[in-house]
């Protein structure tokens, strides 16, 4: 990592210009809306009846109000290896509390996490054991959010992990857990990697380290629940793969196109939290609420980082299907209704000690679909290994 001199810390407040919510107001009132395709269904994209419902929505929504929420949540910037790093940091009012950093993934963001983290530092006044506090650490990944904008390229999930344990570093946490879902699946266990003397545990939800092999050898050693993940692997690559293979390969094209259009932006998400959460006929506002649907798409907005975040996410060279090394640090993965992790995948580059598999709750965004879950799970894992 390159060094720098400046390891300074500033506070930082979400405070968008009223200016740039009239204009998002404006162009929310001037979309041009296409004729709907036949059928108008989740098939071929968001339907327009439902992008029309979710517009109008938009243009109604309290961002101010987002914004006096995150007011009470402490937010920083410093800049690590030459890039602007957004993140959140709350303390715990225990003292005995371990350091807990959170990664999230695409198309989500920092604030998926934001209804977890009273329940994580301050337990007892929502019903839980005081000896289960943490002092929650949310970084926006580079090129997403406040993290903006992106200086160079080369942020592969390594260096990523290297920029958190440098993030760690400064706020003085010696030792902590790591946990993640999506691209901060991959990322938790990588800061193990760069620091396994100083990472407790590591704790995802969804897959890690892959998704296994369909080969007829391999699928016999599987039990029915993990052979229907490897069936869903097969739709999703047949059917679902097209975003990836446009924003691996053309980022900026999806940046120019999403910055210019806020409908086009909150389409983008839309897909994706309809297909990736659970159950599958469920709405998204339904599954993650409103509130997060809007305000997720405001942030993306607001910051115009769909090209930055489509390019950190899926346009870096990292080896696909290598395996790692294991880097020894107890780690635990909880798999939901909508996950597709194979444990034996997972155990060919990680020391798993806790798996847990949930058949009928739950989707990609574990913090916002069952957050209870999450937690109790993240306690239990941790629990043996504060000391």
């Amino acid at each position: 990592m390159t060094n720098s001199h400046d390891t300074s810390i500033t506070p930082f407040t979400v405070e968008i210009p009223q200016s740039e919510l009239d204009s998002l107001h404006a162009r929310l009132r001037d979309t041009r809306f296409p004729p709907p395709l036949p059928g108008d269904g989740w098939d071929t994209g968001v339907p327009l009846s439902y992008l029309r419902t979710l517009t109008n929505a938009w243009q109604e929504f309290d961002w101010r109000g987002v914004e006096a929420r995150l007011a009470s949540i402490p937010q920083y910037t410093t800049v690590i290896d030459g890039q602007i790093i957004h993140f959140a940091h709350v303390v715990s009012p225990v003292e005995t509390a371990v350091p807990l950093l959170l990664t999230h993934g695409w198309p989500g963001s920092f604030l998926e996490f934001l209804d977890i983290i009273g329940p994580l530092t301050d337990p007892a006044a929502h019903g839980g054991d005081a000896a289960d506090a943490f002092h929650v650490i949310i970084p926006s990944l580079p090129g997403f959010g406040f993290s903006t904008p992106v200086v160079e390229g080369g942020w592969t999930t390594a260096r990523i992990a290297t920029a958190w344990v440098e993030l760690m570093d400064r706020l003085g946490y010696d030792r902590f857990a790591t946990q993640g879902g999506d691209i901060g699946a991959g990322i938790a266990p990588e800061v193990a990697r760069v620091a396994p003397a100083r990472v407790i545990g590591v704790h995802v939800n969804g897959a890690l380290g892959g998704f296994g092999s369909d080969d007829e050898e391999s699928l016999a050693s599987m039990s029915p629940m993990e052979r229907d993940r490897m069936r869903r692997v097969g739709d999703f690559m047949q059917n679902e793969f097209g975003y990836i293979s446009i924003q691996s390969t053309r980022p900026g094209l999806i940046g120019a196109a999403l910055a210019d259009s806020p409908v086009g932006q909150l389409a983008w998400i839309v897909d994706k939290l309809k297909a990736w959460t659970h159950p599958s006929e469920a709405l998204p506002e339904d599954a993650v609420g409103l509130d997060f649907v809007l305000a997720n798409a405001s942030l993306y907005w607001f910051t115009a980082s769909a090209g930055s975040a489509a390019y950190i996410g899926y346009a870096q060279d990292e080896g696909w299907g290598a395996v790692p090394e294991n880097a020894g640090v107890l780690t635990a993965a909880i798999q939901f209704a909508h996950d597709i992790g194979i444990r034996a995948v997972a155990e060919q580059a990680n020391t798993i000690v806790r798996w847990t598999d949930i058949d009928n709750r739950g989707g990609h965004f574990a913090a916002l679909e069952e957050p209870e879950m999450l937690v109790d799970d993240i306690r239990s894992f941790l629990r043996p290994l504060r000391g």
